[in-house]
Order: C-alpha cells, then structure tokens, then sequence
C-alpha cells in the first residue's frame, strides 16, 4: 500500500489584537453607536430556538412596530445589513414581468432599479437631478402612462443626496393607481417623520447603522397586509431561500415552535432591541425634534464658515448634510487630516458627487451638541 503524505499545516499567523481607538462617526453611517447598545450585545449568548430568545424577538417585533409606526404582523428584522433588506423587498414581491415605477434622484433609486432587473422586473424610471427629491407630478404623469404598473419604488431620505422626498404624497399615488409602494428608509428610520400605516406604505426596509445608532448588519423590515397577499399569490418561487419571507415567519411569528429557518445573530440582535428601546423611550417625536435641533446648529455653523449646502433648505435631511468642498480644498487630504488628528470621520461625496462633497452625519445618538462643536472647530482650524 502506498502511504500518503500529509503537507504540512499552513504557519499560525501572527496577529495582535484589534483594538480601534474611539472615532467620532459623523458620516452617512455607520454612525456613533450608542455605549448601552454595545454592552447590550457583550451579553452571554443563548440559542435562537431558547424560549428567552423568541421572547426577546416578540418584544423586538413591538418595538419596531413603534418605530415603523405600523400594526404589520409581517415586521422583522432581515439578519443581513439594508442591502439586504431592499432584496428582501423586491425578491419576495416583485416577479418576472412586472413593471415598476423607480424614482431615481440618487445612488440607492438606482440600486432600487438593478434589483428590479434581476428580479426579471421592467423598471421604469422618473428620473430627478441629484440634490433634488422626487416629483411627485413626475411620477403621476408616469403612472398615467403605464397604468399596468403594479409598484412605485423610491427612497424616502437618499443618503447620496441628503434629499428628503415627500413619502406620504409618493405613497398615496401608489394607492390611487392601484400599485404597491416599495419604500427605502435606510437613512430616515428614528430621524425623520415616518408613519408606515398612516401614510399606507406598502413595503419598507432600513438599516440597524444609521439614525438607531445600532450596530450594523441588520435591516428591519415591514410588510402591509396587501404586501402579504401579493406574496401569497405569486406565481413563482422567490429566487432567494434566505430571503424568503414565507419561510422566514415562521420563526419570527407565532404563539407555538418556531421553525428554524437559520441561525439568528443573536447577540446583534440584543444591540437592536436596546437601540430600539432607547428610541421608545426617547419618544419617537422627541427624537425627530432632537436631529432638526441638531442640524439647525450645525447648518449654522457651516454656513459662517462659508460651506453651501447641495439641498434646498425645505429637502435636506437634517441627520445627512450634505454640503459643497469650498475651491482649493483637497478632499482626501482634509478628511484624513479630521480622522488622524481629531478622531473625526466626515463622508465623501457618492457617485456624482465624488470628490466635490462632503457627507456630515448627525443620526442617532451622534446628534449631539459636542459633537457639532468638535466638527465645527475642526473644520475651521483645517480650512484656514
């Protein structure tokens, strides 16, 4: 018999240990996350069938409820970042054929569009000028012409533009023709005015990292009961097992067993509950008041300091400001320069707006007045 010889191991790799200093997050996100929600997920890890756990999943339901503003029994938290969570969307209502109105006034109305193209979707598109939010005469005019449409897709607060587009108005429209609207709230989830039921949004997706100030890799979801019945009445499959949300409920609903479906990341899970808790308890209007607070400081101190503002004044998003580099600034240079001397990360401009902007995050827990005062302080000592 011929023996075989075994390679040997590959070396261990010599590593230190990862400790990041304490950045000050005031980009399009992930934002500053709030230190009971890290302590929140340091807790001991217990099974995701554990009765403890389904019963901390029946009161994380509730308190995206609260945050949705919604009665939807078809309200989770998808175990992946918003990305996913705009999949989950589109995957489980949009089939091959369909059409769909996608409003595009920034980088995620366009990924809104690729995934109704993989979905085997017909995108049509109302386009707006970046900075500008969408029309909702546009989009009228849009529906009029395509009366077989059967969903508007848009994005509430586009964290490319810092635009804040007219939901309620864009959501009504949707209902008057008879279409299924698809609503990014990414950015807008805790930091903007959002009514999910009272302003009949259909479908709706956001992210744990932005105005929860949670930590990232979780997108809640929520569906409208006429959202659920489309998904029971598809014709085919959904592409995606993991997304599907015929399986998926089964182990977020019920009074009986669960079902498993997939390993729940538990501990991530821990940290949006106490996020989503501190946001109960703050009050949802409270914490709406508090971003517009924050952002009339900061768009004070920017404006003394001469920076423009991409957004009219009545459509910027108070928790993304998004404003021009001054002429002779260098970019890269300033931003590394705010992250190496002061802990302090500002955002680039996306897409479009590369190199010729700046993205300034105030959401969640970052919106707060020391903040402001180290920004503004930084920014004057460096454009000097």
């Amino acid at each position: 018999m011929q023996q075989t010889t075994l390679q040997a191991l590959l070396q261990p790799p010599k590593i230190a240990e990862f400790n990041p200093p304490r950045r000050i997050l005031m980009g399009p996100g992930p934002s500053d996350v709030y230190p009971q929600v890290l302590a929140a997920q340091a807790r001991p890890t217990i099974g995701h069938l554990d009765p403890l756990f389904i019963g901390m999943m029946d009161e994380l339901k509730q308190l995206l409820q609260y945050a949705f503003q919604t009665k939807n029994p078809m309200t989770i938290a998808v175990s992946a970042p918003g990305s996913a969570g705009m999949e989950t969307c589109f995957v489980n209502l949009v089939e091959p054929g369909e059409k769909v109105i996608v409003c595009r006034n920034g980088v995620f109305g366009e990924r809104m569009r690729q995934n109704v193209v993989r979905c085997g979707g017909v995108a049509v598109c109302v386009d707006n000028a970046w900075g500008e939010p969408v029309n909702p005469q546009q989009v009228e005019e849009t529906l009029k012409k395509h009366p077989d449409a059967r969903f508007v897709a848009f994005v509430h607060a586009e964290t490319s533009t810092g635009a804040l587009s007219d939901a309620k108005t864009l959501c009504a429209l949707a209902r008057q023709y008879d279409c299924l609207s698809i609503v990014d709230a990414v950015t807008s989830l805790g930091g903007v005015e959002l009514r999910v039921d009272e302003w009949g949004i259909d479908a709706i997706y956001s992210g744990s990292q932005k105005c929860l100030s949670c930590v990232p890799g979780l997108s809640p979801v929520s569906f409208s009961p006429r959202a659920v019945e489309k998904i029971q009445q598809r014709q085919t499959p959904v592409q995606s097992w993991f997304l599907d949300q015929s399986l998926v409920m089964a182990y977020w609903s019920g009074k009986g067993k669960r079902s498993y479906h997939h390993t729940a990341p538990v501990n991530s899970l821990y940290a949006l509950h106490e996020a989503l808790r501190l946001l109960a308890n703050e009050g949802l209007e409270q914490a709406w008041r508090r971003h517009q607070m924050m952002h009339q400081l900061l768009a004070e101190g920017l404006t003394k300091l001469g920076l423009e503002f991409v957004v009219a004044g009545p459509y910027r998003l108070p928790q993304l400001n998004h404003v021009f580099i001054p002429k002779g600034v260098e970019d890269a240079a300033l931003r590394s320069a705010l992250l190496e001397q002061y802990n302090l990360e500002l955002g680039a401009g996306l897409g479009d707006m590369a190199g010729k902007t700046w993205r300034i995050g105030l959401m969640g827990y970052g919106a707060r007045r020391e903040n402001i005062a180290l920004c503004l302080q930084a920014l004057t000592e460096q454009l000097k």
